[in-house]
This record gives structure tokens, sequence and C-alpha cells, in this order.
């Protein structure tokens, strides 16, 4: 009898348990609603996340930014908080969503938010925003010049929808670029084509790997090379899969990531791992520091870090003597079809929080705009090869002249900088977004890994054969969790998750078995004792 009022009792704690946290909802942020004035005698305190690494002039210019704002509302305080990488800002919102402490400002990616929107009311909706009269874009009761919502880039503001909403504004946009070093493309008796392609940067790349008899390099004399570096290996994949028209995931959340052609991109680089013609960021380093120790052919990274692309950039990362001058060309990432080309569009955008002051979340709205402004956008843009986001400051004429004066200097008129740049200006009818979806951020993450690991077991000598790469699928979707809340496709079969309802009720009866172990563990121990 003992047991089973036990037993009775323990279950009514878990029903409780699970009431309570049905309920926890109830406590969440009401929506957003603009207020019908912004309260200019009341002081607010924002919180503005942002993130720089090395680059001082991107500090100076958010400073100056909050000061002048702050000037033109001197009752609102903006305390800017800046981290090295946005993974960091990401994991910090996750971890302040529960208490509500949040920042009231943060740039950060479209993919970050979608998580963020698992929190009931925890990111404001900014298409009301948009159109409002006084106080959206371009409104008539902004202290500032911002641009009109016909000023936006389109394509640059419809990445920022979710679920057919706008959750963000862009804050600055780039893509990937290819940085070649031409000099050691020619010696090896190669002319670099209009367009680059995979199967031309494959074939120099296997044929640079040749040594002398002393274990050099011959192309460059070295011991090291590594003729083809990426950056960022999610990108690769993804832009892989896009310029092949293979699948990837859908709007609705849908992960098509793990097929034949996905294999097929792996399998063609398995020759060039293992030869150790191909490597990454993570395995090697930041490709600017080979290229400009004449010790990569291909480096491909963001048009954004074109400040640390050649040898006389005002960046560099090495020591002088390191260095190996060579003639540096800047082209978009290679293409399976050069007639149809795909390279991937990137770039932080600006979300706002929602707070139980709506008076709060106006003040960070309006701080948002001030971003958008041409005093921000142009020399933000100015500082690495970043795009703006606005008609309005791209045909500026400071912003015109800014792009005329290519090669001026190795500072602010960096030649590599300005190509870069107009990479994306020409290209940007040619660049895409994935889908966004809670859950794409870790998909993005498995796309990445996949190169990674197929790099890594071809370095090792590890054998790939036909068991492989079902067993490096699972291991993904296993790694990154994406069996977990999204329908997958694996091969040929769909995979669905379980509903909400049967995970609550199988986690539920786990627990109460585990319990029940305990107790009947806890009464054999008493039967000893006696």
């Amino acid at each position: 009898m003992k047991g089973c009022r036990f037993l009775s009792a323990l279950l009514l704690l878990i029903l409780c348990l699970s009431i309570l946290s049905a309920c926890h909802g109830s406590r969440a942020l009401d929506p957003f609603e603009l207020p019908a004035e912004f309260d200019a005698e009341k002081n607010y305190e924002i919180t503005f996340w942002a993130k720089n690494d090395t680059n001082i002039n991107q500090t100076r210019i958010y400073q100056k930014a909050i000061e002048e704002f702050q000037t033109r509302y001197p009752n609102i305080t903006v305390s800017l908080k800046l981290y090295t990488n946005y993974g960091n800002i990401y994991n910090d919102v996750i971890t302040n969503i529960a208490t509500q402490t949040t920042p009231n400002v943060c740039i950060t990616y479209p993919d970050h938010i979608a998580t963020y929107l698992t929190g009931t009311n925890t990111v404001v909706p900014l298409d009301g925003l948009f159109e409002d009269p006084r106080y959206g874009l371009g409104g008539s009761e902004l202290r500032f010049d911002g641009p009109t919502k016909e000023e936006m880039i389109p394509k640059f503001l419809s990445e920022c929808t979710i679920g057919g909403t706008h959750y963000a504004i862009p804050y600055m946009r780039s893509t990937e670029a290819c940085y070649i070093n031409r000099t050691l493309v020619e010696k090896l008796g190669y002319t670099l084509p209009e367009t680059l392609t995979w199967d031309f940067i494959f074939e120099v790349s296997a044929a640079a790997t040749e040594k002398d008899a002393d274990g050099n390099y011959v192309v460059n004399g070295q011991k090291t090379l590594i003729p083809f570096l990426y950056k960022s290996t999610d990108n690769m994949m993804i832009q892989m899969l896009k310029q092949k028209g293979a699948t990837y995931s859908t709007d609705e959340g849908q992960i098509l990531l793990f097929h034949d052609e996905t294999k097929e991109i792996l399998q063609s680089l398995e020759p060039l791992a293992g030869s150790g013609a191909f490597s990454t960021f993570s395995i090697s380093s930041y490709p600017a520091n080979f290229l400009n120790a004449g010790q990569c052919i291909f480096a491909i990274d963001s048009t954004a870090g074109a400040t640390w692309m050649g040898t006389d950039a005002p960046l560099c990362d090495i020591n002088e003597d390191k260095l190996v001058p060579f003639d540096i060309e800047v082209m978009s990432v290679p293409q399976y079809d050069p007639e149809n080309p795909w390279m991937i569009s990137q770039g932080p955008s600006i979300c706002v929080f929602n707070k139980r002051d709506n008076g709060e979340v106006l003040a960070s709205w309006l701080f948002a705009q001030y971003l958008l402004t041409n005093e921000v956008q142009i020399p933000y843009a100015q500082t690495e090869g970043y795009v703006p986001v606005t008609s309005k400051a791209q045909n500026s004429e400071i912003y015109q002249d800014y792009l005329s004066r290519e090669g001026e200097d190795n500072a602010l008129y960096y030649d590599v900088k300005l190509k870069a740049t107009k990479l994306l200006l020409n290209y940007t009818d040619r660049t895409f977004v994935t889908p966004v979806f809670n859950g794409s951020a870790s998909l993005r993450n498995a796309a990445g890994q996949l190169i990674e690991s197929v790099t890594k077991s071809m370095r090792r000598k590890e054998q790939i054969d036909e068991a492989y790469y079902p067993a490096l699928y699972e291991k993904m979707i296993s790694l990154y969790r994406l069996d977990q809340g999204a329908t997958m496709t694996v091969g040929q079969e769909t995979l669905g998750p379980l509903p909400t309802t049967s995970v609550v009720l199988l986690s539920s009866l786990g627990g109460i078995w585990l319990l029940m172990a305990g107790y009947v563990a806890i009464g054999m121990l008493k039967k000893r004792k006696k």
C-alpha cells in the first residue's frame, strides 16, 4: 500500500510539473504594440550587441553612430557590447531568452533569429513598423535622414523574412570571392578563364602538387603549399548544390541535404584532399595567411575579408619577412555552369527584441534605423568589402566617388577591397540565400562538416567505400540533431519527427520508469539492511 501511495504521489507530482511547464508561456511577453507617441521625456537605456574582431575602424564607426544618435535622442542611452564572432552572440541570446534579458538591438543572422523565435514574442515583427508614417522607414517623426522602404535594396530586404514576416533589417551584405595568386597560375602554364569553374581549379590545384627531389613544391619552391583553400565549407557545399540545381532544404523546413548529388560532390573532393591540394580553414587556418606567403593559389573567403588578401593588404596578418609578392586576381567563386552563375549572399542583419515597455522597443527601433543612414552605411562598407544595403547609400555621390578611386592607396582605396565590393554589386541578381527555419543553422553546420569530414578522412588515409557515406550521413544527422523537429529525406526515404505530444509522453514515461526503478532499488536496500 505504501508503494502504491508513493507511486500515486509521484504521478501527481509529474502531472503538476507538466501543467506548470505548459503554463510557462503565459508569463511570456505580450506582442509589441506601437505607442501613439514616442515619449521624449522618459529616459531609456538600450543595449546593442555587435560583432567585431580586429578591425578597430568598425568599432569606431559603432561608437560614433551611438554618439550621433544620442545627440538626436538625448533621452536614449545606448550601451555597446562587442563580440569576436556571431556564434557567441547567438549563444548569449539563447541563454538570455529564458530570463528575458536579451539585448535590445542585435547584429545577427536570420538562421539564428529562427531559433530566437521559439520564445513567444521574443523578436519584434517589423512589417508594421516599416509602414508606419511617423516612425517607420523614412518616417516623418525621425530625427535623422533614414532610408524609405523603397530605398532598401529589395533583394537584401527579402533575405530578412521568416515565414513571410520580416524579423530583421539588413545591415551589410557580402558574398564570397576567390582570391588568386595569378603569378603561380601562369607559372604552371595556365591562363585564368573569364569565369572560374570547379574543373579549372581542380586541374590547376592537382598540377601544383608536383615536388622536386628535395621535397619542395616545384611551383613555389617551398615545403608548404595548399593550392586550394576554402574558408567556409558550409558555403562551399551550399553553393555547389545550388549551382547543380540539387536540393538542400525547403521553405517549410524539410531537410534534403543527404542524397547522391551531395555524395558526388564529396567524392570529387577526395583526390584533392588526399593529395593535400585542398584544405579548409578549420584544418589549416586562414586562407589569407597562406596566400600572402606564396603557399596558396586559390583562396576562397568572404568579400568582407578582402582587406587581409594580398601582400599589400592593410590588415595583412603575417610577418613582413614571410610575404612573397605576387599578382593577385579577384574573381567570383567557381561555377559548374559559367552561363548560369550562383553565389551566396551573406552578411549581418539587425533584429529588435521585444520588451515589456513598448516605449523601450520603439527607442530600440529608432536606433536600429539609424544604422541604415548614409552616415553609418558608407563608412562601415568602406572598412572591408561590404556593400551598403540601401540604394540611398549606393547611389550617393560619396559612395560612387569611393568606388571610382580603386587602387589610389593601400588603405581606404585598397584595390583588392574595391574589386571584391564591385563583384557583389555586379552579381547581386545572381546571389541567393537558403531557407530559414528553426534548425536551419544546424543544417548549415552539417553541410560544412560533410566536407570537413571527408577531407580529414582522406588526409588520414582512411578507407572510403560504399559504406562510408551512409555512415557519415547518419553521424551528421545525430551530431546536429537534424532528426528532431524536422522532416528529412535521406536517399529515397523520408523521415518525420515525432509529434510534440508523443515526445512529451515518451519523455514522461521514461522519467516515470526511472523513478520507479529508483524506488524499487531503495526498497531492496532497506530489506538488506534489515
